[in-house]
């Protein structure tokens, strides 16, 4: 069954030195993410899921209810931006996971979120 509706994710990133403790294992990072409707159909982000990998495999994962505390409605054409964070013990690690969405005629359809990387500006691989 196709999805109801063309959801669009893009994500940048970025390491916030102001907020990280290296010496500790704690390095702070700032994920700015845009959702936007490229459907026919209104649709409405209920749920989250995260997937947070370390840069030893260690994995953390989030769901809960909407994003920063919505769960924003985006009308065809519409766009919804967030910024939120993650604090990982290692420099390197990503992100993935997905979105539950409901359609204006009911029916609810997954968004993946494409794998996306934090890492600290001076660390190479």
């Amino acid at each position: 069954m196709d999805h109801p509706t063309e959801i669009a994710i893009s994500v940048e990133t970025r390491y916030l030195p102001e907020q990280s403790s290296p010496e500790q294992t704690h390095f702070a990072f700032a994920y700015q993410v845009t959702i936007e409707n490229k459907g026919q159909r209104t649709a409405q982000l209920l749920n989250r899921h995260w997937i947070i990998t370390d840069a030893e495999g260690r994995v953390q994962e989030v769901r809960g209810p909407g994003v920063i505390g919505e769960q924003p409605v985006l009308h065809p054409g519409e766009r919804f931006q967030y910024t939120s964070g993650a604090v990982l013990p290692t420099p390197v690690g990503s992100m993935h996971g997905s979105y539950e969405m409901l359609a204006d005629d009911g029916r609810s359809f997954e968004v993946p979120i494409p794998p996306f990387r934090l890492a600290v500006a001076t660390v190479f691989h």
